[in-house]
Protein backbone atom coordinates (compact mmCIF):
# COMPACT_ATOMS: atom_id res chain seq x y z
CA UNK A 1 0.00 0.00 0.00
CA UNK A 2 1.28 3.36 -1.00
CA UNK A 3 1.48 5.97 2.01
CA UNK A 4 -1.47 8.02 0.11
CA UNK A 5 -4.00 5.78 1.31
CA UNK A 6 -4.86 4.43 -2.43
CA UNK A 7 -3.20 0.70 -3.71
CA UNK A 8 -1.50 1.72 -6.84
CA UNK A 9 -4.19 -0.62 -8.91
CA UNK A 10 -7.15 1.77 -7.84
CA UNK A 11 -5.09 4.52 -8.78
CA UNK A 12 -4.56 3.07 -12.70
CA UNK A 13 -8.06 2.08 -12.97
CA UNK A 14 -9.35 5.67 -11.99
CA UNK A 15 -6.73 7.17 -14.32
CA UNK A 16 -7.98 4.58 -17.29
CA UNK A 17 -11.47 5.56 -16.60
CA UNK A 18 -10.80 9.02 -16.58
CA UNK A 19 -9.10 8.93 -19.99
CA UNK A 20 -11.64 6.69 -21.34
CA UNK A 21 -14.52 9.23 -20.30
CA UNK A 22 -11.80 11.81 -21.82
CA UNK A 23 -12.08 10.17 -25.05
CA UNK A 24 -15.59 9.56 -24.94
CA UNK A 25 -16.32 13.33 -24.45
CA UNK A 26 -13.84 14.79 -27.68
CA UNK A 27 -15.48 12.23 -30.00
CA UNK A 28 -19.04 13.37 -29.37
CA UNK A 29 -17.96 17.23 -29.71
CA UNK A 30 -15.68 16.32 -32.71
CA UNK A 31 -19.54 14.40 -34.10
CA UNK A 32 -21.49 17.67 -33.11
CA UNK A 33 -18.80 20.47 -34.60
CA UNK A 34 -18.82 18.00 -37.90
CA UNK A 35 -22.44 17.81 -38.02
CA UNK A 36 -24.73 15.78 -39.79
CA UNK A 37 -23.24 13.95 -43.19
CA UNK A 38 -24.32 15.33 -46.38
CA UNK A 39 -25.57 13.61 -49.20
CA UNK A 40 -26.15 15.26 -52.81
CA UNK A 41 -29.04 14.40 -55.27
CA UNK A 42 -26.93 12.09 -57.72
CA UNK A 43 -26.34 9.88 -54.12
CA UNK A 44 -29.14 8.26 -55.22
CA UNK A 45 -27.95 5.02 -52.45
CA UNK A 46 -27.71 6.02 -49.07
CA UNK A 47 -26.49 4.14 -46.23
CA UNK A 48 -26.52 5.09 -42.71
CA UNK A 49 -26.47 4.02 -39.29
CA UNK A 50 -29.53 3.21 -36.83
CA UNK A 51 -29.65 7.01 -34.51
CA UNK A 52 -27.48 8.82 -37.56
CA UNK A 53 -28.71 12.40 -38.61
CA UNK A 54 -27.85 13.18 -42.00
CA UNK A 55 -29.15 15.91 -44.67
CA UNK A 56 -29.98 15.71 -48.24
CA UNK A 57 -28.65 18.70 -50.04
CA UNK A 58 -30.61 20.05 -53.04
CA UNK A 59 -30.29 22.97 -55.55
CA UNK A 60 -32.77 25.13 -54.80
CA UNK A 61 -34.16 28.72 -56.45
CA UNK A 62 -37.28 29.74 -54.19
CA UNK A 63 -37.70 32.90 -55.94
CA UNK A 64 -39.33 30.84 -58.94
CA UNK A 65 -42.26 29.77 -56.69
CA UNK A 66 -40.73 26.10 -56.36
CA UNK A 67 -40.28 24.12 -53.06
CA UNK A 68 -39.31 20.66 -52.19
CA UNK A 69 -41.67 18.16 -50.26
CA UNK A 70 -41.34 14.61 -49.18
CA UNK A 71 -43.53 13.12 -52.07
CA UNK A 72 -45.61 9.55 -51.70
CA UNK A 73 -45.48 6.70 -51.16
CA UNK A 74 -43.83 8.51 -47.65
CA UNK A 75 -40.38 6.43 -46.33
CA UNK A 76 -41.44 4.06 -43.60
CA UNK A 77 -41.46 6.19 -40.61
CA UNK A 78 -39.79 3.17 -38.39
CA UNK A 79 -36.54 3.64 -40.49
CA UNK A 80 -36.26 7.38 -41.23
CA UNK A 81 -37.93 10.76 -39.98
CA UNK A 82 -37.78 13.91 -41.33
CA UNK A 83 -36.62 16.21 -38.88
CA UNK A 84 -36.78 19.82 -41.07
CA UNK A 85 -34.12 21.50 -43.02
CA UNK A 86 -33.12 25.07 -44.04
CA UNK A 87 -32.07 27.30 -47.01
CA UNK A 88 -28.27 28.26 -47.83
CA UNK A 89 -28.19 31.19 -50.03
CA UNK A 90 -25.16 30.95 -52.63
CA UNK A 91 -22.27 33.26 -51.43
CA UNK A 92 -22.27 35.69 -53.21
CA UNK A 93 -25.94 35.03 -54.85
CA UNK A 94 -25.40 35.86 -58.28
CA UNK A 95 -29.64 36.22 -59.29
CA UNK A 96 -30.04 36.98 -55.12
CA UNK A 97 -32.16 33.75 -54.51
CA UNK A 98 -30.47 30.38 -55.87
CA UNK A 99 -28.84 28.34 -53.31
CA UNK A 100 -28.74 24.78 -51.84
CA UNK A 101 -32.06 23.52 -49.77
CA UNK A 102 -31.14 21.17 -47.06
CA UNK A 103 -33.67 18.40 -46.07
CA UNK A 104 -33.21 16.48 -42.72
CA UNK A 105 -33.16 13.58 -41.39
CA UNK A 106 -32.95 10.87 -38.80
CA UNK A 107 -31.91 7.20 -39.21
CA UNK A 108 -34.49 5.62 -36.47
CA UNK A 109 -33.66 1.62 -36.49
CA UNK A 110 -31.91 -0.94 -39.07
CA UNK A 111 -34.12 -1.39 -42.60
CA UNK A 112 -34.12 -0.23 -46.01
CA UNK A 113 -36.93 2.68 -47.70
CA UNK A 114 -37.33 4.90 -50.42
CA UNK A 115 -37.30 8.29 -50.36
CA UNK A 116 -39.00 9.88 -52.73
CA UNK A 117 -38.64 14.00 -53.35
CA UNK A 118 -40.72 15.78 -55.58
CA UNK A 119 -39.95 20.02 -56.07
CA UNK A 120 -43.52 21.22 -57.32
CA UNK A 121 -45.16 24.56 -57.36
CA UNK A 122 -48.80 23.34 -56.75
CA UNK A 123 -47.98 20.30 -54.28
CA UNK A 124 -51.13 18.54 -52.69
CA UNK A 125 -52.98 19.46 -56.04
CA UNK A 126 -54.47 16.93 -58.29
CA UNK A 127 -51.85 18.56 -60.69
CA UNK A 128 -48.71 18.24 -58.60
CA UNK A 129 -46.63 16.15 -60.95
CA UNK A 130 -47.14 18.02 -63.58
CA UNK A 131 -43.84 19.81 -64.65
CA UNK A 132 -42.55 18.49 -60.95
CA UNK A 133 -38.76 17.31 -60.83
CA UNK A 134 -38.38 14.19 -58.51
CA UNK A 135 -35.57 12.28 -56.98
CA UNK A 136 -35.15 8.97 -55.64
CA UNK A 137 -33.28 7.59 -52.90
CA UNK A 138 -32.36 3.89 -51.44
CA UNK A 139 -31.87 4.64 -48.28
CA UNK A 140 -29.95 1.55 -45.81
CA UNK A 141 -29.94 1.99 -42.35
CA UNK A 142 -27.31 -0.41 -40.72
Amino acid sequence: MESSGIPKKSRLLAIAVAIAALLIAVYSVIGQLSGPEVFAEGDTEIAVTSGEHFSVRLADDPADGGHWVIAEPRPDPAVLQATGGHFDADDPPPSGAGGSRYLDFTAVHPGRTDLRLLRCRRCNTPDADEGARSLNFRVTVG
